[in-house]
C-alpha cells in the first residue's frame, strides 16, 4: 500500500509539472529585479562589445595580429549573449512565454552557442598568451593569421554542434522526473552533465595556462630588475612588458568569468544528482544574470588596460569626428556658395529691372 500510494504520489506530481509553468518560479518582486538588471546590462553589454569589434575591424594592424583575432571572436560571443539571453530570459521569466519544444530549444541553443564560445575563445586568448611568452622565438611561426583564423572556425563549429544537440533529439520531456533537468525544460539530465562538464575542464584548461603565464610574467618581471643594455635589450624589455600587462589583463578577465560562472554551473552540478527545490530554482535564476554581467565587464578590460586597443579607439572616434566636421564643413560651403548665387542673380535681376532697355531696344522702340 505505502509503495502504491508513493507511486500514485509522483504520478499526480509529474502532472503537475508536466508544463512548463513549473519552471516559471519567480515572484513578481523578483521578476521586477531580474528584469531590470537584463534591461540595464542587455543592450550596454551590445553596445560595448559592438563598438570593440568595429575598432578591431577598422584596424589593418589589429586585424593582422592573432590575439585580437581571438577577441573578436569572444567580442562576438558576447554580441550573441546580449542578444539571445537578455531576449530568451525575459520571455521566459517574465513575459511567461509557453514556447514549443523546438523553439524554446532553439532559443536555449542560441544562449548555450553564446557562453560556450565565449568561454572556448578565452580558451584559445589563454593558448595564444601562452605561446607568446614560452615560445616567443617560434611564436609567429606556430601561430600564423591563417591558424588562429581556422581555429577560430573550428571552434564556432564545434560550438555550435554541441549547443544545439537537444534540438537535434538529445531531450526529454518536460516531467521533473529523471532524466529531465529541473533547471530547462525538455534538457536531459546527460546532456546537461556533459554540457556542464566541458565547461569546467576548459575553464581548468585557462586557469593551468594562465597560472603558467603570471609564474612566467613574473620571472621576466624579476629579470628586468637586473642592468640591461643595447638595442636588443630595450625591444626584449619593451616586448616583456606587453607580454606581462596582457597576461595580467586576461587573467583578470578570467578571474570575473570564474566569479560569475562558478555559481551557474554548480547549480547545473547539482541539478544532475539531486532534485532542486522552488527556492534553488530561482536563485539559479539570480545567477544566470552574472554571465550577462561577464559579458558586460569584458569589453571594459579591454578599453582601460590594452593601451593599443585603446589607441585605436581614440584613433577611430577622432577619425569618425574629423569625416563629420569635413562634412559639416563641406555643407556649410555648399550653402554659402548658394547663398552667394542666389544674391549675384537678385543683383543682376535688380540692375535688369532698373534698365529694361538697352541701346538696341531703345533704337527700335524710336
Amino acid at each position: 500500500n505505502k509503495c502504491c500510494f508513493i507511486k500514485e504520489f509522483r504520478n499526480q506530481y509529474a502532472n503537475l509539472c508536466n508544463s512548463l509553468q513549473c519552471y516559471m518560479v519567480l515572484t513578481p518582486p523578483e521578476k521586477k529585479a531580474i528584469g531590470t538588471i537584463c534591461l540595464l546590462a542587455g543592450p550596454l553589454t551590445f553596445l560595448e562589445n559592438i563598438l570593440v569589434l568595429l575598432v578591431i575591424a577598422s584596424s589593418t594592424t589589429l586585424r593582422r595580429r592573432p590575439s585580437y583575432l581571438f577577441i573578436s571572436s569572444l567580442a562576438l560571443a558576447d554580441t550573441f549573449a546580449s542578444c539571445f539571453f537578455t531576449i530568451s530570459f525575459l520571455d521566459f521569466h517574465l513575459y511567461s512565454q509557453s514556447d514549443g519544444p523546438n523553439i524554446y530549444l532553439f532559443k536555449l541553443g542560441g544562449v548555450t552557442m553564446a557562453f560556450t564560445g565565449s568561454v572556448g575563445s578565452l580558451l584559445l586568448t589563454a593558448l595564444d598568451r601562452y605561446l607568446c611568452i614560452y615560445q616567443a622565438s617560434n611564436y609567429k611561426v606556430l601561430l600564423t593569421h591563417t591558424r588562429a583564423k581556422l581555429a577560430i572556425v573550428l571552434l564556432w563549429c564545434v560550438t555550435i554542434v554541441i549547443s544545439f544537440l537537444p534540438l537535434m533529439g538529445w531531450r526529454c520531456t518536460t516531467k521533473f522526473d529523471p532524466p529531465c533537468s529541473h533547471l530547462f525544460p525538455y534538457v536531459d539530465h546527460h546532456y546537461l552533465a556533459f554540457w556542464t562538464g566541458l565547461q569546467l575542464v576548459v575553464l581548468f584548461l585557462i586557469i593551468v595556462a594562465y597560472v603558467l603565464i603570471l609564474w612566467k610574467a613574473n620571472r621576466h618581471e624579476t629579470a628586468m630588475g637586473g642592468p640591461k643594455s643595447g638595442r636588443q635589450s630595450v625591444k626584449g624589455q619593451a616586448r616583456m612588458r606587453m607580454d606581462i600587462q596582457l597576461a595580467r589583463t586576461f587573467s583578470l578577465i578570467l578571474l570575473i568569468l570564474a566569479v560569475c560562472w562558478l555559481p551557474v554551473l554548480s547549480f547545473m552540478m547539482v541539478d544532475v544528482t539531486v532534485t532542486l527545490t522552488n527556492k534553488q530554482q530561482r536563485m539559479f535564476a539570480f545567477c544566470s544574470t552574472l554571465c550577462l554581467v561577464n559579458s558586460g565587464v569584458n569589453p571594459l578590460l579591454y578599453a582601460l588596460r590594452c593601451k593599443e586597443l585603446r589607441g585605436e579607439g581614440c584613433a577611430l572616434l577622432a577619425c569618425c569626428k574629423a569625416c563629420r566636421e569635413r562634412t559639416l564643413g563641406n555643407a556649410q560651403g555648399q550653402r554659402n556658395e548658394n547663398a552667394s548665387g542666389i544674391s549675384k542673380k537678385s543683383k543682376d535681376q535688380a540692375v535688369s529691372d532698373s534698365n529694361p532697355d538697352t541701346i538696341s531696344e531703345s533704337v527700335d522702340k524710336q
